[in-house]
């Protein structure tokens, strides 16, 4: 099992800080935890260590400054977007969601009217 040795060594060009890399990393970590592929082959078990390989060895882009700015508000529209498209399919589901009612209310109805046909005596006997 390979284990990450602290301080961690990366290229300076790439990332100016080790709290961009944390960041970048907790990230990645966090993609990869919702089911986002490796971008490289690892021996690493925890998605924590794949995380902060992936971004140390340049598998990963780390933005910064007004691209990084510019990805955050790219990101949030795409977020508000996805948003509003579920409450738009949350409107039309009622229409849906009705007809689902109506045969259930039919269906229960009938059901109902079979029991009540039936009397204590045909449901315990007669004692």
């Amino acid at each position: 099992m390979d284990i990450i040795s602290l301080p961690i060594e990366h290229d300076n060009d790439d990332l100016d800080g080790t709290y961009r890399l944390v960041i970048a990393a907790v990230k990645r970590a966090k993609d990869l935890s919702m089911g986002a592929l490796p971008l490289i082959s690892s021996k690493a078990q925890k998605i924590t260590t794949l995380a902060i390989q992936e971004v140390v060895e340049g598998a990963v882009d780390v933005l910064i400054g007004e691209e990084a700015v510019k990805a955050n508000e790219l990101s949030r529209k795409m977020t508000h977007k996805k948003m509003m498209d579920e409450a738009q399919q949350k409107e039309t589901m009622p229409e849906d969601m009705s007809e689902l009612e109506k045969d259930l209310k039919v269906y229960l109805s009938e059901k109902s009217d079979s029991e009540q046909k039936r009397t204590i005596e045909d449901i315990f006997g007669e004692s």
